[in-house]
This record gives structure tokens, C-alpha cells and sequence, in this order.
């Protein structure tokens, strides 16, 4: 056997002691500054208060979860994942949203007004009287939490208090055809039928085919004399095909409407001329209320 060459072995020793250990690759990972994750929170934070204000609910409680990360010291992010949480049912983590935002800034009027709404939602109506007064002391120009607090007022029989409330709402906010409503809900139950044909008329033009509206004007027609019925009419089976579930007087109560009306809806809803549309509106109205007879 012949013998190999040393230059086979020098060769290798030669190249190995040339080698050069190789650099690691380092990914290269930006850090952004507290003012670029203030900057992108509240970019986050309006997106989702425009979805709320369009009625996506789900989406702005994602987006607003997202801005509570960024900023979790903010307690503007904590109201609006609140609010998102309350609108979107999701009761038990409002509440805890909330709680951490009143940590943060208990003088904050938005807190007091989710706070209020919130006591609204669960049947306490004393409760958010108090929650709302507080924050309109904070914010007295808020249109919504007048709204509520009007709300609140008729829950505890308190018409005269209500009735201003409704109106300091709509005068803040022109369109809050909601308000203008409510008006003729109290008006109506004191017997001012005409002064509330007014405001329901009003809400027409602001919201044309509100179906609440549209059958409380007809109920109040109807008590007017035979040439407003075939309007009243007309009204009543437009309201009953756009929202069925006001064909029950259970679901007419939790809308706040008051003895006197329930019972003018009863009676214009047994005129025969409206038995087809009534009929219709109970085999759509959702479950879980009688309809009138």
C-alpha cells in the first residue's frame, strides 16, 4: 500500500485554521416609543368608537380590548370597551371594564353615565338616577345621559322630570329622534294627545317608518275622530310589518309606554280592518311575550 501524501492533512489543518466563525443572524426587532403606542392606541381607540357609533358592537369591543393593551393606563380605553360590552350584552365584563376605569379617574363623567345606563339595563332604575345625576354634574352637555336620566325618571314615576329630561336631550342633539319620542310617551299618559301627535309627527320627519312611533301616532289617531282613523289605520299595519314585536303589550311595556297608550294600541288593534296585520305581526313577533288579544 502506498502512502498518502501529507499535503492531503497540512491542507485540511490549513483550512481549518483559516475558518472564521460565522456571524449569528440577529433578527432586528423595532421597539416603538411611548408616544408611537399612545399615538397607535388612540387610532385603535377612535376606530372603535366610530364602529360603536355605527352599531358594531362586537368589533369596537375588539378593537377598544386591543386599545386597554396599549394603554392600559388610559382610562378613556376602559370606558369605551365598556360601553362596546355593554351594548354588546356582555354585562359582567362591563362592570369589571368599568371598575378599572373609575380607578383611574373616578371624576371621569363618561364612568358615571356607563355606570347609569348599566344600572338601567339591570332593572335599577333609582340606582342610575343617582349615577347619572353625578355625571351630568361632571358633563352637563351630554345629550344620551339626559336621555337615560329621563328614562330613569319615568321608571320612577317621575313624568314632570322625565319630560324635561327628553327635552334637554333633544335640544343638545337635533336628530335624537329617541328623545322626541319619549316626549310623547309622557305627554300622551298626562292626556295631552294632541301635544303628543305633535312630537311623534316631529319624529317622522326626523326617522320616516320608526315603527314605534308610527304605531304610537296611530293609537292617538284613532282617539281623534273618525277622519283620522283611516290614517291611524295605514300607520299601525306599517309599524306592525316594520317591528312585529309592538303587537305585544308586555314588549310595549319594557319600551316605557304607560297604561293609557297600551290600552289605545288594544283597541286599535282589534278593529277588524286590522285582524290580517296583526295576525302577521304574532307569527313574527320574537318568543317570550303574549301578544295583545
Amino acid at each position: 500500500m502506498l502512502a498518502l501524501p501529507l499535503a492531503g492533512s497540512l491542507g485540511a489543518a490549513l483550512l481549518i485554521g483559516e475558518a472564521r466563525p460565522a456571524r449569528a443572524l440577529v433578527p432586528y426587532v423595532y421597539l416603538p416609543k411611548n408616544e408611537e403606542l399612545e399615538g397607535a392606541g388612540m387610532g385603535i381607540a377612535q376606530a372603535a368608537a366610530r364602529l360603536l357609533r355605527l352599531g358594531q358592537a362586537e368589533d369596537a369591543a375588539r378593537l377598544a380590548e386591543l386599545t386597554v393593551r396599549l394603554l392600559p393606563s388610559d382610562p378613556r380605553g376602559w370606558v369605551l370597551l365598556a360601553e362596546a360590552q355593554l351594548r354588546s350584552n356582555r354585562i359582567p365584563e362591563a362592570i369589571e371594564a368599568l371598575n378599572r376605569a373609575k380607578k383611574l379617574d373616578p371624576n371621569n363623567a363618561g364612568i358615571w353615565f356607563a355606570e347609569g345606563s348599566l344600572a338601567l339595563r339591570n332593572g335599577k332604575p333609582a340606582q342610575a338616577l343617582g349615577l347619572l345625576r353625578r355625571g351630568l354634574q361632571l358633563d352637563g352637555k351630554n345629550a344620551g345621559a339626559y336621555f337615560d336620566l329621563g328614562n330613569a325618571q319615568l321608571l320612577t314615576n317621575e313624568p314632570v322630570a322625565a319630560l324635561a329630561s327628553f327635552e334637554r336631550a333633544a335640544a343638545l342633539r337635533r336628530d335624537f329622534w329617541e328623545a322626541v319620542n319619549n316626549q310623547g310617551l309622557v305627554l300622551f299618559e298626562s292626556g295631552q294627545v294632541p301635544e303628543a301627535i305633535t312630537r311623534w309627527r316631529k319624529v317622522l320627519k326626523l326617522k320616516p317608518g320608526a315603527a314605534e312611533t308610527g304605531l304610537a301616532l296611530a293609537a292617538a289617531l284613532q282617539k281623534q275622530g273618525p277622519s283620522q282613523l283611516a290614517e291611524a289605520l295605514k300607520l299601525a299595519e306599517a309599524s306592525l310589518a316594520s317591528e312585529p314585536n309592538y303587537v305585544q303589550e308586555s314588549y310595549q311595556k319594557e319600551q316605557l309606554w304607560g297604561v293609557r297608550l297600551r290600552g289605545a294600541t288594544k283597541e286599535l288593534l282589534a278593529r277588524p280592518a286590522l285582524k290580517a296585520a296583526v295576525e302577521r305581526a304574532m307569527a313574527n313577533a320574537g318568543p317570550g311575550s303574549e301578544a295583545q288579544e
